[in-house]
């Protein structure tokens, strides 16, 4: 993760429910979604992921932007956007592509998600990487449940709050 120096710009969604959402890109896709109004802490994710500094860019982030505001304004149930899958470790892109495939208002479990990755005592790790998800929102993290199908964790501000607010703007069944 990050050893290859790349290239990124980054940018802001604004007038979200969420407050003010940073954005980042790469020439291959989307590198970070970061729901913290803290332009430093950004800079320094998004440097760990690529081993760039992210240039501020606000006209490359344009189709994050808008698709991020579009889901948070109820417009929008599912992104289109291309993902840089190469910021992130084997383990994580694996879980976070299942956790990525997730269809709007519904949910898994850490469980379920270790399953289908083929490891099913992976429980603890796809826990982990969901944890770690740099792109929260578009790989929609608030979606995975704990195998007791309650909310456990969200490192968003509002953390489970925010994920309940997600889960029930989607109109999950389970909120």
């Amino acid at each position: 993760m990050g050893k290859n120096v790349k290239q990124t710009w980054m940018g802001t969604v604004e007038e979200t429910p969420l407050g003010r959402i940073w954005t980042a890109v790469s020439e291959q896709g989307l590198v970070a979604v970061d729901l913290w109004d803290d332009r430093a802490r950004f800079e320094a994710q998004v440097q760990k992921l690529t081993g760039a500094v992210p240039v501020f860019a606000p006209e490359r982030v344009t189709a994050v932007a808008a698709q991020t505001h579009e889901y948070l304004h109820q417009e929008r149930t599912d992104f289109d956007l291309p993902i840089d899958w190469s910021v992130l470790t084997p383990f994580q892109a694996k879980a976070l592509r299942v956790v990525h495939g997730i269809e709007y208002g519904r949910t898994l479990t850490y469980r379920d998600v270790a399953r289908k990755i083929g490891q099913p005592k992976a429980v603890r790790a796809v826990g982990r990487a969901n944890a770690a998800n740099p792109m929260p929102l578009v790989i929609p993290c608030h979606r995975v449940l704990g195998s007791d199908g309650k909310l456990h964790g969200f490192s968003a501000p509002g953390g489970l709050e925010t994920k309940a607010w997600l889960l029930r703007m989607e109109g999950s069944w389970l909120i």
